[in-house]
């Protein structure tokens, strides 16, 4: 075990996103156009047309997606308890502002770290463009402009995974299921985010389920520091 590890300074998390809009003809006219020629790029195998494309493919875009729902946790009483919740707003911006609030009012100040997994491929990346996009001011943990690589205070688990090899992908769930640690997926998937969220009016379901793959998150970082993954009784639900 290493015992110098630091894991209070550290706000684990993950976003949900779905499609911009429930149904493809109600997305403005420009970003028609513009996803029927980004769905023609796009692998295909069912030959699906870019109307039915966009509801299952769009939400991975920030430029066609939104984000719904943000899960962060954060250990405490000297890293032997963790404490998850779900931040969810029914309009992006209010929910985007919440989470730069949260971040920029943390304990650690400026040596916050965010630690989210495929985070430097999707979560931070997908935060930074739909802030933007809503007319809101990076805060300084996601703006990466100008930094070195040492200064970007990120850490992304699937990135630790690799070792390097950077050809391969592997999820969350896979991972989690490696290392014998409780999965978030029992009661719902990713891709049927969407479904729950558009046709089901499950907002609670999906709120729940980012909750739980911030626990998760938590977990594998134990085990990819070398240390035991907390009991039940040790993970607060917010």
């Amino acid at each position: 075990m290493d015992d110098k590890l630091q894991l209070k300074n550290i706000l684990f998390i993950d976003i949900e996103t779905v499609s911009l809009t429930k149904e493809f003809e109600q997305l403005p006219l420009r970003l028609q156009e513009h996803w029927k020629k980004k769905a023609s790029r796009l692998k295909n195998d069912e030959d699906l047309p870019p109307e039915k494309l966009y509801f299952d493919r769009a939400a991975i875009y920030a430029e066609f997606g939104k984000v719904i729902c943000i899960g962060v946790g954060g250990f405490y009483e000297q890293d032997t308890k963790f404490k998850a919740k779900t931040l969810a707003y029914g309009d992006e911006k209010e929910l985007l502002l919440n989470f730069k609030k949260l971040v920029e009012d943390h304990s650690a100040k400026g040596n916050l770290i965010l630690c989210a997994h495929n985070g430097r491929e999707f979560d931070f990346p997908y935060l930074c463009r739909r802030m933007l996009i809503n007319g809101i001011k990076l805060p300084s943990v996601l703006d990466i402009t100008g930094k070195k690589p040492w200064e970007v205070l990120h850490i992304d688990t699937l990135e630790f995974w690799k070792f390097g090899d950077y050809k391969n992908f592997t999820s969350l769930d896979l991972l989690s299921s490696v290392f014998e640690i409780p999965g978030s997926k029992v009661h719902m998937d990713g891709s049927e985010v969407n479904t729950n969220f558009y046709f089901q009016n499950n907002a609670q379901k999906i709120a729940e389920y980012c909750r739980e793959d911030v626990i998760v998150l938590a977990q594998l970082y134990l085990k990819l520091n070398g240390r035991e993954i907390l009991n039940n009784e040790d993970l607060l639900r917010a």
